[in-house]
């Protein structure tokens, strides 16, 4: 049984719809490369075929969907309940270190 929050279910929805694109644009260059390997030979950008300028482009993409989906991600509020302290231990310097010999 799932018990996601509307900002999990929000951040999901979104990284879905990102990844449906970038599925779309892969898909249109695994189609033009299989089935016309011409066109992908053709100089587009100073000199650089297709193939070439389409790959960086999808990768560029790639990035820049991985920062938008960064900035458009919502965060989970802070827990009331825990004050948004940390535990003294983890303050302090002080919790047990494991044997180390």
């Amino acid at each position: 049984m799932s018990s996601l929050t509307d900002t999990q279910r929000s951040n999901a929805r979104l990284g879905l719809w990102l990844f449906a694109v970038y599925l779309v644009l892969y898909l249109g260059f695994v189609l033009l490369s299989a089935f016309a390997a011409d066109v992908m030979e053709r100089p587009v950008l100073a000199g650089l075929n297709l193939a070439i300028v389409y790959g960086f482009g999808l990768i560029v993409g790639a990035l820049v969907m991985a920062l938008l989906y960064g900035m458009l991600c919502k965060s989970e509020p802070l827990d009331k309940s825990s004050n948004g302290s940390a535990s003294p231990a983890a303050t302090t310097g002080d919790e047990p270190q494991g044997d180390l010999a």
